[in-house]
């Protein structure tokens, strides 16, 4: 870990949920019950549990550390010892350096004061000096896209504007460590293409960042490692699709009843593409699986679907039936190919059991992610591989006199 800027060693923390003594009168018959037993930082009494557990990474310069998991899986808890508003019960947290926190960045300002009186006053509060916030201040305004505004009560912006202004200042600090909670999905669709590309500079610039989201494609396109937690544990870590992968693996419900005794056996699937894969190119992949003699085949179809890992919507599904694939008991190799005809971005592709009398997914199988990249320019959520060319005007008879 020789050089790392953000490290953290082995790090637990405990909370106590229901009943706080926050007054005298509480703490005294708390403390005669508790018969004013010292116990050990690692000991948990009935009302207490950890939200982080055995927790050590380090990120040196030049690597983006992404973060993902469910809610309630201790993300926010591990930002805040990040960025020390609060300590861990054990282990070691150690960050070097000016951090950027792009944390809540729609909060903190006053309403009563202008959006010009705002950026000064955050700039101080998030550590800018007086000269670099006169300094950078055309710039975060311009970048904001609140020229026209600046000197409007911030009480009159919409959260949109309020969270423009606030990365705006946020992104102008010059860190020497980021520390990224939720932001890539600030303000409008134009505004986050411009958050995201000052984000993406700073991370090729060197600059160490920790990055909580959502936004998988983000995770994907932005980090160079990437950690699953879940119930305050590290579940996997390594490269952002295998953890990513891992996530969107996680069973949504368990087998339907009649799926247990003989269900079909999805053991597998993996890319024959090699990366990566563009927009409106073919994508080719292999299901590996086995029909038992007592599944009753022809009532049960392997299918394929993807999903859109922006916003969970499920963009296509097919299936052997359909196309035709009679299986028989035993093993079987199935080869499929799709034409990714979607914008850039994080895709899954799940395979499942679909139970034709019950009209119902049975069992969901291994999946995997896709990352797709720019591919013919458009603009949209669906790739039709547009083609154009000019036409010989005079012979159209659209020649202009």
């Amino acid at each position: 870990m020789a050089g790392a800027v953000v490290r953290l060693d082995g790090v637990w923390k405990k909370f106590r949920r229901g009943e706080r003594h926050d007054s005298l009168r509480d703490l005294i018959p708390a403390l005669v019950r508790a018969g004013f037993r010292r116990r050990p930082a690692s000991d948990l009494e009935r009302e207490e549990f950890w939200a982080l557990q055995d927790i050590s990474f380090d990120v040196p310069p030049g690597e983006a550390l992404g973060i993902i998991g469910p809610n309630g899986a201790g993300k926010t808890t591990l930002l805040r010892i990040l960025t020390r508003l609060v300590r861990p019960t054990l282990g070691r947290c150690e960050v070097r350096g000016r951090v950027g926190a792009l944390i809540d960045v729609s909060g903190g300002f006053h309403p009563d004061l202008t959006g010009r009186e705002n950026v000064h006053l955050r700039g101080a509060i998030v550590g800018m000096t007086r000269a670099e916030i006169e300094r950078d201040f055309d710039s975060i305004v311009e970048f904001a896209g609140l020229a026209d505004f600046i000197d409007t009560p911030v009480k009159r912006y919409s959260s949109g504007m309020s969270a423009r202004l606030g990365f705006s200042i946020a992104a102008h600090l010059r860190p020497e460590v980021l520390i990224i909670d939720e932001v890539l999905s600030v303000g409008d669709a134009a505004f986050q293409r411009r958050a995201f590309g000052r984000i993406e500079a700073m991370v090729k610039g060197g600059i160490p960042a920790v990055v909580v989201s959502h936004q998988l494609e983000r995770i994907a396109s932005l980090c160079t490692r990437a950690m699953l937690i879940a119930a305050g544990r590290v579940v996997h870590h390594g490269s952002p699709a295998d953890c990513i992968a891992a996530y969107v693996q996680q069973p949504s419900f368990p087998p339907a009843p009649e799926a247990v005794l003989s269900a079909v056996r999805l053991d597998r699937i993996t890319l024959r593409s090699a990366p990566p894969i563009r927009s409106g190119e073919r994508l080719v992949l292999r299901v590996t699986g086995e029909v038992p003699e007592s599944s009753e085949i022809e009532r049960r179809v392997v299918g394929v679907r993807v999903r859109d890992l922006q916003n969970g919507s499920v963009l296509f599904a097919t299936g052997t039936r359909s196309n035709g694939v009679p299986l028989a008991p035993g093993r079987f190799v199935l080869d499929a190919e799709l034409q990714m005809n979607v914008a850039p971005g994080l895709y899954a592709v799940e395979t499942y059991v679909w139970h034709r009398e019950s009209d119902r997914d049975v069992l969901n199988g291994p999946s995997t992610t896709v990352h797709v990249e720019d591919g013919a320019g458009f603009w949209g959520t669906v790739q039709f591989n547009a083609r154009m060319r000019l036409a010989d005007a005079a012979a159209d008879g659209t020649a202009s006199a």
